[in-house]
């Protein structure tokens, strides 16, 4: 194999023999793992793993499922689009007072209801908001998934989206959430933290330029959240969203992201960082659990009247 990828030409064989990229006709996977690994992977030996292991199959269905849903037919598009024309807004539709009327928002008075503290994901400000978040979620989500699997990243995302209604609920009282924006904040953190911790294992062009799209793509969204709290409410006294769930991706990103996306070969169970970050999470999980029962009837917030 070596010598007939000599003499074809072929740019990059593994340490195995095994010929990777091939002129022609060569199979997605191996025209694929090249070009994701350098700037996923930061040590060689991780690479050359990865190089010998991806098929392709399955492909990275979690990513694109949960951007389907969130932009799909039955749940993203078509219930913006159901809300664009209920409310003739298209624009800010959380600024309505019908659009808080959702079984999907988390809500302060509707805390209860625990499913709210992740169907929230669905439903996004307007729509603005949505293509922010799914571009981030789709360049950054979808190659992560591609070397790390869906389990991984789908860890991550559910802890990001939890960590960031939790966190609200306790930073930012009033306040209701929309948004996927902690999951997407969580996986692109954990990477971008991955990045730096290992800057010179890194052999992706253009880290720097890369880096710095993110950051700016990361800023323009959250500026938007922070504008959008801050910015007096068309039907006051309900708030706008808080930009709080932000915040709680980012630490779920740089904290747990970072040990999920550290080591390629080496199983999340054999990392001992991975199950302190892991008891961190449930502490937090039943703190906000517990502040959420008790503190809200001791601290008597002025909390915007029920949907």
């Amino acid at each position: 194999m070596l010598s007939k990828a000599a003499v074809l030409g072929a740019p990059w064989c593994t340490w195995k023999g095994r010929c990777v990229l091939e002129p022609d006709g060569a199979q997605v996977s191996e025209r694929t793992a090249p070009n994701l690994s350098p700037w996923t992977l930061p040590r060689e030996i991780d690479r050359k793993w990865y190089y010998d292991s991806y098929t392709c199959c399955p492909p990275p269905w979690l990513i694109l499922v949960l951007t389907i849903t969130e932009a799909s037919p039955w749940r993203g598009v078509a219930v913006f689009v159901y809300y664009g024309l209920l409310l003739d807004r298209w624009v800010l539709q959380v600024s309505h007072p019908l659009f808080m009327k959702g079984p999907l928002v988390y809500h302060p008075q509707l805390r209860a209801q625990a499913w709210r503290y992740l169907s929230y994901v669905f439903m996004h400000a307007g729509i603005e908001h949505l293509g922010l978040n799914l571009t981030l979620q789709l360049l950054v989500g979808v190659p992560l998934e591609m070397v790390h699997g869906a389990t991984r990243i789908g860890l991550v995302y559910v802890c990001g989206v939890l960590a960031g209604s939790l966190a609200v609920s306790v930073a930012d009282m009033t306040a209701p959430v929309v948004g996927s924006s902690g999951g997407v904040y969580a996986l692109v953190s954990a990477h971008l933290a991955n990045v730096v911790m290992n800057w010179s294992g890194m052999k992706c062009q253009f880290k720097v330029f890369r880096m710095a799209m993110a950051l700016v793509w990361m800023s323009v969204e959250f500026g938007r959240a922070v504008w959008l709290r801050f910015y007096p409410p068309a039907f006051p006294p309900c708030p706008n969203p808080s930009f709080v769930a932000h915040l709680g991706g980012v630490v779920v990103g740089v904290t747990l992201g970072v040990v999920v996306l550290r080591n390629f070969e080496q199983r999340l169970q054999d990392q001992s960082l991975f199950w302190i970050f892991l008891f961190v999470c449930g502490v937090f999980v039943l703190f906000a659990v517990l502040w959420n029962v008790f503190a809200y009837s001791l601290l008597d917030p002025r909390l915007p009247p029920p949907p």
